[in-house]
């Protein structure tokens, strides 16, 4: 679903865990009055052993804290370090618990990613709480202040009271939490809206992007580790190069966890390069950043650019609609572009027999999976 567009913000880019992560922990130290967290990955580590203890020290300042993990993606997170937070009276609760007597439902995920202190500042990126975001992936976030920071405390709210989350702590807790973001004046105000998805109910993040692909003039470049893309969304990728919009397509290479998500997605660039779609695959490390650049908007959170984000998992994003913040964003590419090797289209159509099987075994699994739902 789409949130309203609101001005009086203030968003800073924060590329690579080494800015992100020291931001959101002096957040949680200097935390006051309330502390909303939820994601996804949460593993047992340096990293989460960190945030643990900067959470119970707070819970000791008398800050109410909430932590809201994913069935799924805290696996790895062990009872120990659950305990821990529990007997330091943080609330903890777990979205979809598994369970085999209804395996249907364990498809659905709450993939978000989002810190809030103080209903003052937050976060969102596609970070969690897990060492590899501290040492080998390539991550982003997003620092947020202002009257969109009550938007993400509704949404948090809605998946913390629903009957999906389970665990320590009352269900109407996060109702007590008091919003005071305050509008950022002047030079530094942004204008920006929160969109998040739930399957094939809420598809307002995929909708908005379709939209600044059909309506870009310049420039849409995006920016995903796992790219399966709708035909749809291929259509509006190839259209919008035909009409001369400088189309390029960020995508994790050959440093992957899913290297069979990436050969399905490689299926798809044959004819997106025949379009004229410019195809760069980072280098370096682990790309495991999510944002995308439309002309002046940028869209940056949780979402991938696959089925599985699109279809079963519960997502969000920060949009922001700035010149001064797409600018800094158009410098991310730029960074990443350099570290990036582009696919070209000569090269690709003589890519080894091998290859061709990968992209099709992969491929095939994927429109299979895609089906179950």
């Amino acid at each position: 679903m789409l949130g309203m567009w609101r001005s009086g913000n203030r968003f800073t880019l924060l590329p690579e865990g080494a800015r992100f992560l020291p931001s959101m922990l002096e957040a949680v130290e200097s935390a006051r009055h309330s502390i909303l967290l939820e994601l996804y990955l949460a593993e047992s580590g340096h990293l989460s052993r960190v945030l643990i203890d900067a959470l119970c020290g707070a819970r000791r300042r008398g800050v109410t804290v909430l932590v809201l993990l994913d069935g799924f993606g805290s696996l790895g997170l062990e009872e120990a370090d659950r305990q821990r937070m529990i007997e330091a009276d943080i609330q903890l609760r777990i979205y979809n618990p598994l369970s085999w007597w209804r395996l249907g439902r364990n498809l659905t995920r709450d993939h978000r990613k989002l810190l809030v202190v103080d209903g003052e500042v937050g976060f969102t990126g596609g970070f969690g709480a897990v060492d590899v975001f501290a040492e080998a992936w390539s991550e982003v976030a997003i620092r947020i202040e202002g009257p969109c920071i009550s938007d993400w405390v509704r949404l948090f709210a809605r998946v913390w009271d629903s009957a999906a989350s389970r665990g320590h702590g009352s269900r109407l807790a996060v109702r007590s939490i008091n919003v005071r973001a305050c509008r950022v004046e002047g030079y530094l105000s942004m204008r920006g809206r929160v969109v998040w998805g739930h399957g094939f109910r809420y598809q307002a993040i995929r909708h908005s992007l379709q939209h600044q692909a059909s309506s870009s003039r310049k420039r849409l470049w995006i920016c995903t580790p796992y790219f399966v893309p709708t035909f749809s969304m291929r259509r509006r990728l190839k259209r919008a190069a035909r009409r001369g919009v400088d189309v390029r397509l960020l995508i994790a290479g050959q440093h992957h966890d899913h290297p069979g998500v990436r050969s399905a997605g490689q299926r798809f660039y044959a004819g997106l390069l025949k379009a004229g779609v410019r195809i760069h695959e980072f280098q370096p490390r682990f790309l495991h950043a999510k944002f995308s650049l439309a002309d002046d908007w940028v869209t940056l959170g949780s979402c991938n650019f696959d089925h599985w984000s699109l279809q079963w998992n519960l997502e969000a994003n920060q949009e922001v609609q700035d010149h001064r913040f797409a600018a800094d964003v158009a410098t991310l590419f730029e960074h990443h572009f350099a570290h990036s090797v582009e696919i070209n289209q000569a090269a690709w159509q003589r890519r080894p027999l091998m290859q061709r099987c990968r992209e099709w075994g992969y491929g095939t699994l994927d429109s299979l999976v895609t089906r179950l739902r």
